[in-house]
């Protein structure tokens, strides 16, 4: 272990938890601890909601145009420390540090950007004399204090979702990312630092008891997570209690719908590409194939080839095209799922674990599953792309809504009113034609059913962070 100790970031200094209980953080591409973080109690939970209270009142009256200026400024800076932020992103989930460079640094510092122009344009219904005699407007208004918490497979990226929109509105942010994640949030929380008043932007580090200490505590107003269903269900019913308002970027398993119009291989190395991108560590990754039987042979075939001919590797391989999985027990959770495989079903590329060093799994192919089993029922998390065949297009609805999940989906055909057909048809909240997973800042992105409620991104994910309030003037005589 290198000994390199982080530290919680409250009212924008670093503070050590205050019993000074710490936890290890696993480099998972060595499987070796290489720091400590605090893990934080409750008098921790309770220090970082007092400065985000303090903060409060003044980042709030801040007009749009100075929060706007402040944030672009934070991504001016986060562009510019892009290789720092990359290299502890790296260093927690063993990503590979130049794909990670080019695939995430740019789409986070515009959506900071987005936010920073989103904060002055909020909207409302305008202006007028809906009664006589009196005239009604409508504010848009911070909810307050907002607790947030992030997941493993993308911290820095999930990080920036939480609190742009959040500090965009005038709300003031206590954010716990994952006990196995922490240094790239704690890193963002700095850079920040420079340009946000001390307490607008609070990062602690801890586990699940720290977790369910931030939803607990009596200050937020607002709880936004990203994360399991199970996480997402225990803060829905711990934030009922207090009447706090709820966001939910829960788990997915996306069907890819494939029919007998769609070209073949362009289909497989797409699939295969949004399938295997972060160690299919995505609730929107193509891990659930729905292929016309007509085309199931030859393109099961195709993404058996693609799947054999994608590099997993460490940060520093720049032929890898991911990394390891993000900790031991997620490599067990997806090798769980690879040794239940029913007998009538086919492993056909991968299923095992590459070398002995680190958390990296093979990119893998599963061949003739049912529907009712375990590996379509429940999300894998992992490089596992499952193969299923249909005979019509009911059949493919069917199947493809026949789960909890409702996050993402996508539709591969040249046939236009079937690609609008199944548009509608299937029940998830992004639906992708001929591709899968590009995501914008313009556009929303949450799920139904199981996946959650909120929308991340866009101006609807405005909507969450604020409240409206309805203002009356009598101007009668």
């Amino acid at each position: 272990m290198s000994g390199e100790r982080l530290r919680n970031f409250i009212g924008g200094e670093y503070i050590d938890a205050k019993d000074g209980r710490t936890m290890e953080v696993i480099d998972p591409s060595t499987g070796e601890a290489y720091a400590e973080a605090p893990a934080s109690g409750p008098g921790d939970v309770d220090a970082a909601f007092r400065a985000a209270a303090e903060a409060f009142p003044a980042w709030r009256d801040a007009t749009p145009g100075e929060r706007s200026l402040a944030m672009l400024r934070f991504a001016d800076a986060v562009e510019r420390r892009a290789g720092d932020l990359v290299s502890a992103e790296s260093r927690d989930t063993g990503k590979p540090l130049q794909l990670t460079m080019d695939e995430e640094v740019p789409p986070m510092v515009d959506n900071l950007r987005f936010f920073a122009g989103a904060s002055r344009v909020l909207e409302g219904k305008a202006t007028a004399e809906y009664m006589a005699d009196h005239t009604s407007s409508i504010r848009r208004e911070p909810i307050g204090v907002c607790a947030q918490v992030t997941p493993w497979n993308y911290p820095m990226m999930m990080a920036v979702w939480k609190i742009g929109p959040a500090l965009a509105t005038g709300n003031t942010v206590v954010l716990k990312p994952s006990e196995t994640t922490p240094a790239s949030t704690l890193l963002l929380a700095e850079i920040a630092a420079e340009f946000l008043p001390p307490g607008v932007f609070n990062v602690i580090c801890g586990d699940r008891d720290a977790g369910r200490a931030l939803v607990e505590h009596p200050t937020p107003q607002m709880v936004s997570i990203t994360g399991s269903v199970r996480a997402g269900m225990e803060v829905a019913a711990s934030a009922a209690k207090d009447l706090k308002r709820v966001h939910l970027e829960l788990g997915g398993k996306a069907p890819v719908v494939v029919f007998d119009d769609a070209d073949v291989a362009s289909a497989a190395a797409g699939i295969a590409e949004a399938g295997y991108f972060n160690a299919g560590q995505d609730c929107t990754a193509a891990t659930r194939v729905l292929v016309a039987d007509r085309l199931h042979d030859d393109f099961t075939e195709a993404l058996t080839e693609a799947a054999k001919g994608t590099t997993v590797g460490p940060p520093s391989d720049t032929d890898a095209y991911y990394g390891p999985v993000n900790n031991a027990n997620q490599l067990d959770r997806v090798q769980g799922f690879i040794d239940r495989v029913p007998g009538h079903a086919r492993v056909l590329a991968g299923g095992e674990r590459v070398g002995d060093r680190g958390y990296f799994f093979a990119p893998t192919v599963v061949g003739g599953l049912r529907q009712d089993d375990e590996m379509i029922q429940d999300e894998v998390f992992g490089p596992v792309i499952t193969v299923q065949s249909f005979t019509d297009e009911a059949q493919a609805v069917e199947w493809a809504n026949g789960v909890k999940y409702g996050l993402a989906a996508s539709v591969w055909t040249q046939n236009h009113g079937r690609a609008m057909r199944m548009t509608k048809a299937l029940d998830f909240g992004a639906v992708w034609v001929n591709t899968h997973i590009p995501m914008v800042s313009e556009m929303p992105h949450g799920g139904f059913k199981h996946s959650g409620y909120g929308k991340d991104m866009s101006m609807y994910g405005i909507e969450d962070y604020t409240r409206v309030k309805h203002v009356m003037h009598y101007i009668g005589g």
